[in-house]
């Protein structure tokens, strides 16, 4: 499972030319599943998600997480973070999990995060979306269950 991690002042998903999910300063998560994934993977991200010390603290360093700032969380599903661009010049998404398998860590992830006490706002899976946001910092980080050793 990765996630593609976004420190924010705002961020906000559409569907259709209506606003389904915002949020304020907090983390825009977009969120790709992987064939080999399972609820493990989904824990794993949203402890790391809830508790990565990327907010600035009175001195300016970053020292605190999304549960010290009362932030909260905007969850995007977005297969294409595992697409494959290695061969030829179209990325190919062999390893990114059919529906059926990701809808239900795609949730179980949002849970988890619900579960420490986050606000959680989504974006619809499967659906054309339009998310904007407003990167802060900028501070955008990579995170990826397979490779958490």
């Amino acid at each position: 499972m990765r996630a593609v991690i976004q420190r924010v002042s705002r961020a906000g998903v559409h569907v259709d030319g209506r606003q389904i999910g915002q949020i304020g300063e907090g983390l825009l998560i977009l969120l790709g599943v992987e064939k080999q994934d399972n609820t493990a993977d989904a824990e794993y991200l949203a402890t790391k998600s809830a508790n990565l010390r990327i907010f600035e603290d009175d001195a300016g360093k970053m020292n605190l997480s999304l549960l010290d700032t009362g932030g909260a969380a905007l969850i995007v599903s977005q297969f294409t973070l595992l697409g494959d661009c290695r061969k030829g010049r179209r990325p190919g998404f062999s390893q990114a999990a059919l529906p059926a398998q990701a809808i239900p860590l795609y949730q179980h992830f949002i849970t988890q995060l619900r579960l420490t006490g986050i606000q959680v706002e989504t974006g619809q899976f499967q659906a054309d979306m339009q998310v904007e946001l407003i990167n802060d910092g900028p501070i955008t980080l990579l995170l990826d269950s397979q490779r958490q050793f």
